[in-house]
């Protein structure tokens, strides 16, 4: 089980990276957004697109600010 984990974090930070280097270098939001669903899509074709789509914006919307693509700052 600790696998399965390890490999899902792994897979997490790649979406969560890949989302800010492309906000980051002007991509916007939704063309960013797709690019990573596609991304997570290649690394897991058994996964539906909806189910794709959930996990990239759960990733994002919890680790980033998706105005900037930087890093969320919780006060």
């Amino acid at each position: 089980m600790g696998h399965i984990s390890q490999i899902g974090r792994r897979c997490e930070r790649a979406v969560v990276t890949a989302y800010s280097e492309l906000r980051q270098h002007g991509t916007d939001d939704m063309s960013a957004f797709f690019a990573c669903t596609t991304l997570y899509r290649i690394h897991h074709p058994e996964a539906s697109l909806g189910e794709a789509r959930r996990l990239v914006a759960e990733w994002v919307d919890q680790h980033l600010d998706r105005a900037t693509g930087h890093e969320r700052v919780d006060a």
